[in-house]
């Protein structure tokens, strides 16, 4: 690939479909809930710890996700977001940062928009057929099983020292 993922310096991500397994579980009294992998939350951190800003972008609106963001410590959280696309450019603005420097990660057609403003894009195993095209790098863990860990994994390889992580 010819993309360099040392330049990432925001790493957007979808939820449902992508942090989750996009199934979402009602109960008989109107409960909802969403399972979330700890592998991708950790992954999360190690973003941060090198200074790689996560954000989140989705089209539905969860208490349950911002409970998650404000367990692993994500403030830029961007809930009920028609245009993925919009927003995405937007914080690339905002943050003034280059194409290059946007990662994205997504698993349907609703996310195309904010594909197509990052620099590299990256998608579950599982994900929607139609939106391949779009894609630079097709995880091999699909949908709630980690995939975000996984790109992460990519975009710090050869970072990590033993060191960095003696208080962890």
């Amino acid at each position: 690939m010819s993309k360099d993922l040392t330049k990432i310096r925001l790493f957007a991500m979808d939820v449902d479909g992508t942090l989750t397994d996009g199934k979402i579980y009602i109960g008989e009294n109107g409960e909802v809930m969403k399972a979330f992998d700890p592998k991708d939350g950790l992954g999360i951190k190690l973003l941060m710890k090198y200074n790689i800003l996560p954000v989140i972008i989705t089209g539905r609106t969860s208490r349950i996700v911002t409970n998650r963001c404000r367990e692993i410590g994500i403030t830029e959280i961007h809930q009920g977001i028609k245009d993925k696309g919009l927003k995405l450019e937007e914080l690339i603005k905002q943050y003034q940062l280059s194409k290059e420097e946007v990662a994205y990660i997504g698993d349907d057609v609703n996310d195309l928009g904010a594909m197509q403003h990052a620099g590299i894009t990256f998608a579950p195993a599982d994900c929607a057929r139609q939106i391949l095209p779009y894609v630079d790098i097709l995880l091999t863990r699909r949908a709630g099983e980690s995939p975000v860990r996984e790109a992460v994994d990519m975009i710090l390889e050869n970072r990590f020292l033993a060191e960095d992580f003696a208080d962890w």
